[in-house]
């Protein structure tokens, strides 16, 4: 992977909790899931295969089944926006899963987005969506507070769709 490919330089730097470079606007979201090891599963899977992303109603197109570091992956929101990105790190660990893609050229941002799901020492599933990002092209800056607002509704959205799917048939 060649850090020129992207639209920005602190690639790979989501997996630090709270990074933000100077410049860019930060974004936190964590959303409480549920519990257990069978909703860790199932939020783990359906992140790292894009099955939230396509049930948030959002067009993805990757060049793999599973989020891997180097796969090419286009977010198309509302038919018109066509968002290149690519994956730079994933984690698959007992307690965690989860990946990050980068912005490429012709995305409306440029940085990075990390969506994580965690299971915590009491057993309660999280999911959490970081980023850094700042506008890249001219309707992202037009945007201005909008597009922030927009990225925090997509983030908590993106909780609510993981939350029905983990938790779908499953008693609390």
């Amino acid at each position: 992977m060649s850090v020129a490919d992207f639209t920005y330089e602190d690639v790979g730097a989501t997996r630090e909790p709270g990074f933000c470079p100077p410049g860019f606007h930060a974004l936190h979201v964590r959303t409480r899931l549920g519990e257990g090891e069978e909703v860790f599963r199932r939020a783990a899977e359906a992140v790292l295969t894009w099955e939230m992303h396509r049930v948030l109603g959002v067009g993805i197109e990757a060049s793999a089944d599973r989020a891997a570091p180097d796969v090419d992956v286009t977010v198309t929101l509302g038919g018109l926006i066509k968002a290149p990105c690519r994956v730079v790190w994933t984690l698959e660990e007992r307690r965690r899963a989860g990946w990050a893609y980068g912005t490429l050229p012709g995305h409306p941002e440029s940085g990075e987005e990390s969506f994580v799901v965690d299971r915590t020492g009491d057993g309660t599933v999280w999911l959490t969506v970081s980023a850094f990002s700042r506008p890249a092209k001219w309707y992202a800056r037009a945007g201005g507070p909008a597009t922030r607002g927009l990225q925090q509704a997509y983030a908590r959205r993106c909780g609510t769709v993981l939350r029905g799917l983990a938790t779908a048939g499953l008693e609390e």
